[in-house]
């Protein structure tokens, strides 16, 4: 391989890649960005935004995170969360941060936009990338679309998703059920019993390992789904596309509000690989971010807070090596012990907690 066309090569134009190239900003790097998809597009989540996604976000610099909100459309703010348990009793949750829901069509299309106005970042969108190979003077991303060229890079930081194309090729990275969850989500209009502001979580007995959700996202629009631990979807055979619909027409509370309930969308399911055990993030000439990383929080399953951390991370991370011509699986070795200080011994907590709720 020749000298390589790029410094760095963000793989994946979602909240990681979008927080890595906004971090890497101002420090006079190549930096290509290459997403298979074209925005805005839709990523099937619960459409959740926790606080310290902003938090993230501000912390690199305020005005991007108050352009961020002055522009972003639809979102609904919200502070409060209700959780019922599997015997109808309420718990009520005011949060400290401030936090939003909107849908990811949305607020990835708008974090992506920050990178456009705001870095020197080439952007490539429609480009899925095939296979990944290293070498001793760079990486390379090899297209599936083969009229396009493979890109060249000192450095790989792979932000491509629960499926990611880099974990598989770079780690043998698999699916362990027990630490994997699987989810479906519709939205729906007419409510009844909704006040716009407020996330609310149901949790069933048969189904312990998992729970159902109704998150506001604006324009009186609803993110309405559930979740489980694969294995447990495995274990007792749970068709979840079908189980949604099912039990909001038979839940005791769920079936009278949702009666006059629309739905605007299909059922699409979707997969969260969660944290809480050690997994490689790093390598020769290679970093992992959010999901391809495995950085779900296995409690709440939201991500979008550890894959904006993450991809910050990986840019501090890039820079040390770019300016030490040092990107060995030693020197990288530094990212895989700050996202473990920072955000997996946390994740692992969360983990033997939902074990707890929800054991084997």
């Amino acid at each position: 391989m020749e000298t390589p066309d790029y410094d760095v090569a963000i793989l994946g134009a979602g909240p990681a890649g979008a927080a890595c190239a906004l971090a890497l900003h101002g420090h006079g790097l190549r930096v290509v960005m290459v997403d298979k998809a074209t925005f805005p597009r839709d990523k099937v989540c619960g459409d959740a935004i926790p606080g310290l996604a902003l938090k993230a976000l501000r912390q690199l610099n305020p005005a991007w995170h108050a352009e961020l909100l002055a522009n972003l459309t639809p979102r609904a703010d919200t502070r409060d969360s209700r959780v019922v348990a599997p015997n109808g009793r309420e718990l009520h949750i005011r949060w400290q941060l401030p936090t939003f829901n909107s849908p990811r069509l949305h607020f990835d299309d708008h974090l992506l936009g920050l990178v456009r106005r705001h870095t020197t970042t080439e952007i490539r969108e429609g480009y899925a990338a095939r296979d990944i190979q290293t070498t001793p003077t760079g990486v390379q991303l090899l297209p599936a679309d083969k009229e396009q060229e493979p890109l060249t890079a000192r450095l790989l930081i792979a932000c491509d998703g629960a499926n990611s194309v880099a974990a598989r090729r770079l780690t043998q990275r698999t699916i362990d059920k027990a630490y994997h969850c699987a989810a479906v989500r519709a939205y729906y209009s007419d409510i009844a019993g909704v006040d716009g502001t407020t996330t609310e979580f149901f949790f069933l007995h048969e189904y312990m390992a998992g729970y159902c959700w109704i998150f506001p996202v604006g324009n009186g629009v609803y993110n309405v789904g559930f979740g489980m631990l694969s294995e447990a979807v495995a274990r007792q055979r749970v068709d979840l596309k079908k189980m949604l619909p099912q039990l909001l027409a038979t839940h005791p509370e769920l079936a009278r509000r949702f009666a006059g309930a629309q739905r605007l969308s299909d059922v699409e399911g979707f997969g969260l690989p969660l944290g809480g055990r050690p997994r490689p993030l790093a390598g020769e000439r290679f970093l992992l971010c959010g999901d391809a990383a495995s950085l779900i929080d296995p409690l709440q399953g939201h991500g979008i807070d550890t894959a904006m951390q993450s991809g910050i991370l990986a840019a501090r991370q890039a820079i040390r090596s770019c300016q030490h011509n040092d990107f060995s699986p030693t020197f990288l070795a530094d990212y895989e012990h700050q996202v473990a200080r920072q955000i997996t011994s946390k994740l692992a907590r969360s983990y033997r907690l939902m074990r707890l709720v929800a054991p084997r």
